[in-house]
């Protein structure tokens, strides 16, 4: 019966392969260092100033995620709205869904769409103006 001990001749059972001479090139396996302990891995320094803008930048996109929401909610009544309208009716629980969403607009971290609800925001609040009753003193 012939063993296999890697690439090369085969060798008869029982007898180990040659070993490569010291110093040789191949597969070695490293010594521990002094002491007995493995080495510690290094690791990558985080700065406090890295670990803010982490923070910040997760504070942010909540932040977007909150006002997108807020923003489609307004879209969502001024088209309930402008249904109302179409059928010739104006939809008063529409028009306090759309004052109450208008008056607490919030601040997105991203500078088109905290433009965008500034915008969406005004036309709630021409919507809103044009549909007030008025009241004469």
């Amino acid at each position: 019966m012939a063993l296999v001990y890697g690439i090369g001749p085969m060798q008869p059972a029982g007898r180990a392969p040659p070993r490569p001479a010291a110093g040789g090139g191949g597969f070695s396996v490293p010594t521990e260092r002094a002491g007995g302990a493995a080495a510690a891995v290094p690791t990558a320094e985080v700065s406090l100033g890295g670990m803010l803008a982490l923070q910040e930048a997760e504070g942010g996109a909540v932040r977007d995620r909150a006002a997108r929401r807020h923003g489609q909610q307004m879209l969502v009544e001024l088209a309930r709205l402008q249904r109302a309208l179409l059928d010739g009716r104006v939809d008063a629980g529409a028009l306090e869904q759309l004052a109450s969403l208008a008056e607490s607009v919030p601040l997105a971290a991203d500078a088109g769409l905290r433009a965008t609800m500034a915008e969406v925001a005004l036309r709630a609040r021409i919507e809103l103006a044009r549909h007030r009753p008025v009241t004469t003193a």
